[in-house]
């Protein structure tokens, strides 16, 4: 961790599998568990983290007046009872940081002391492997100090892009849900490898271990997409009869469509819709 990092005490309050990906990942980046709080709503939940890392599980109280910042790592719909029982403890010098989709900053504001600082990020499913995309935006009160302890945070468990808040839908909708459409991606190939002749457990290898290889090019390379899929389109050749077959079943502008359906749907679960 960097010095800016040393002596914080940092509160996850929700555990599961996002809360539990960044703690991980925190303490693997070298914060010392003993700076680190964590909160459960069933007690057993509370031990098994304090056993398997060394962190002090406390309530959500006690995570308040101990914590500088303190991570909300609960899902969208539970995240009004814990701020009910959350904000009456928190002090305006306390970070919140807000990893539930859909969630406006200014609604944190709304039931949190004047002048609390708050940022929200959209982390991905990735974030289990240290491969994560976490997007961050700041609040009315977030200064440049307090994001830059986001992206530290976040960037122990992958890589972390700061944008303006009316970009988050935008966002969880390519990279928060991005995941799924590649493993739906992946699922169809391989299916499509069985349809072909190929057993299961070879589709699944060759298909995976070329979704690997691509997205490192990607990566890397510092190429255009379709820089890299000319590379693979011999005239005539077999990519582009297989091409054409997907521009004429409009998978395009099916990705199109599905993109912008799920930036309505988090815009409506920001609005309160369900």
């Amino acid at each position: 961790m960097t010095s800016s990092a040393t002596g914080q005490k940092i509160a996850f309050l929700g555990t599961g599998k996002i809360g539990e990906a960044l703690l991980s990942g925190l303490l693997r980046a070298g914060k010392d568990p003993a700076d680190v709080l964590v909160t459960a709503r069933r007690a057993e939940r509370a031990e098994e983290l304090t056993t398997r890392y060394g962190v002090t599980a406390v309530s959500n109280a006690e995570a308040a007046e101990l914590a500088d910042t303190l991570i909300l790592a609960v899902k969208p719909q539970d995240m009004g009872v814990l701020l009910q029982d959350l904000a009456p403890h928190v002090a305006t010098d306390r970070l919140v940081v807000s990893a539930a989709a859909g969630i406006p900053t200014t609604w944190f504001e709304e039931r949190l002391a004047a002048g609390t600082p708050v940022v929200r990020v959209m982390p991905n499913t990735p974030v289990l492997v240290d491969e994560g995309m976490s997007v961050i935006s700041g609040g009315s009160h977030a200064t440049e100090a307090h994001l830059l302890r986001a992206e530290e945070i976040f960037r122990s468990v992958g890589k972390a892009l700061r944008v303006p808040e009316s970009q988050q839908d935008a966002a969880t909708a390519l990279s928060g849900s991005g995941p799924a459409y590649f493993y739906f991606l992946v699922e169809a190939m391989i299916d499509a490898g069985i349809l072909l002749g190929l057993p299961r457990t070879v589709a699944h290898d060759l298909i995976v271990q070329s979704a690997i290889g691509a997205s490192i090019m990607l990566r890397d390379s510092g190429e255009h997409p379709v820089k890299l899929r000319e590379a693979v389109t011999s005239p005539a050749g077999t990519t582009i009869a297989a091409i054409r077959e997907l521009e004429n079943h409009g998978v395009r502008a099916a990705m199109l469509g599905a993109l912008e359906a799920a930036r309505d749907r988090s815009r409506e679960l920001a609005s309160g819709g369900k």
